[in-house]
């Protein structure tokens, strides 16, 4: 069930009409294939592009992503958000939280700024890129991998943490749909998803580790998300992009 192959057709029956997905059976990264489309104008909001294998997978800070054919949930989409642009520090967040909520049943958290944790294990990940009006959000869970297949010891999927029945189509329209009604309601003026974010946040209230890209480290309490996205830490620093290392 969990390797079923993806199926346009299914997954657009089951969402609403702000949404067009189309499914490849190959590709070197649908992050890259949509950013494409929307530079040349190709693109329109609500289309999604999902894969069935990914030859260069794409995460944050430059970082790859791979995983064996059949064996992730891999898909980028675009939107775009009318809400004031110092907002849209929280878009990877909304997604981050409408992943956590769709695998609520396995006590999913988020991670600040854009991995969902599983007992601590990370079984998806997620990328958004700002590309001229809009944004395009690519996302990636772990599903039918085995503890073999996994990349690092730290990552987890749904099958290892017990998923039997679920579909990858219906995984898919059902992120689809919990994000659109996360999206709108806050591109309508609602900060209701910050609270949302904080009850289902793995970083919030532990001691973390703040790896900057300029290499510089620092140790913290993580202490809540600021309206812009920001990690807001006890001592008064506002960081706007890190590796987040959780500290026991």
């Amino acid at each position: 069930m969990l390797s079923t192959p993806l199926d346009s057709s299914i997954i657009n029956a089951a969402v609403t009409q702000y949404w067009r997905v189309s499914v490849v059976e190959l590709t070197a990264s649908t992050q890259s294939d949509l950013v494409a489309l929307v530079r040349a104008g190709d693109a329109r909001v609500g289309d999604v592009i999902a894969a069935e294998y990914q030859s260069g997978g794409r995460g944050r800070l430059a970082r790859t992503f791979d995983a064996p054919k059949s064996s992730a949930l891999l898909f980028s989409f675009y939107i775009e958000p009318q809400r004031n642009r110092d907002d849209w520090g929280w878009i990877p967040l909304i997604a981050g939280v409408s992943v956590t909520q769709k695998l609520s049943a396995f006590n999913a958290q988020v991670k600040w700024p854009n991995d969902i944790l599983i007992g601590n294990k990370k079984v998806a990940g997620l990328i958004t890129e700002v590309i001229g009006n809009g944004v395009v959000i690519g996302i990636g869970i772990n599903v039918a991998m085995e503890p073999s297949e996994l990349p690092v010891p730290t990552a987890t999927s749904l099958f290892i943490e017990g998923a039997q029945s679920l579909t990858r189509n219906q995984l898919l329209s059902d992120l689809l749909k919990i994000f659109e009604t996360n999206f709108k309601n806050w591109d309508c003026g609602s900060d209701e998803i910050k609270a949302t974010y904080s009850q289902m946040s793995a970083t919030i209230g532990r001691k973390v580790q703040v790896e900057y890209p300029d290499g510089q480290i620092e140790s913290a309490i993580a202490v809540s998300v600021s309206g812009r996205g920001e990690l807001v830490l006890d001592t008064g620093a506002y960081v706007q992009a890190a590796d987040i290392v959780h500290l026991r």
